[in-house]
């Protein structure tokens, strides 16, 4: 049995987002951030038709981002 513990929800995504993607989740973070979009789908939109990601790497890093500003 592993000690390590998996990594659940949005942040699972990273590692295969990192990969797929070339930029670091940082740089994703920081585009959303500082995006003038607030809602949840606004972003995810946006992230899909301005960065070609797929629905759920997008909805993964949205839904981190937004979890954190809370």
């Amino acid at each position: 049995m592993s000690t390590e513990q998996q990594v659940k929800g949005p942040a699972s995504y990273f590692p295969s987002i990192e990969k797929k993607y070339g930029r670091p989740i940082a740089e994703w973070q920081q585009l959303i951030g500082d995006s003038p979009l607030t809602k949840h789908m606004e972003l995810v939109a946006w992230l899909k038709s301005e960065y070609g990601l797929g629905h759920g790497h997008a909805n993964a890093l949205v839904a981190y981002h937004l979890a954190a500003a809370k």
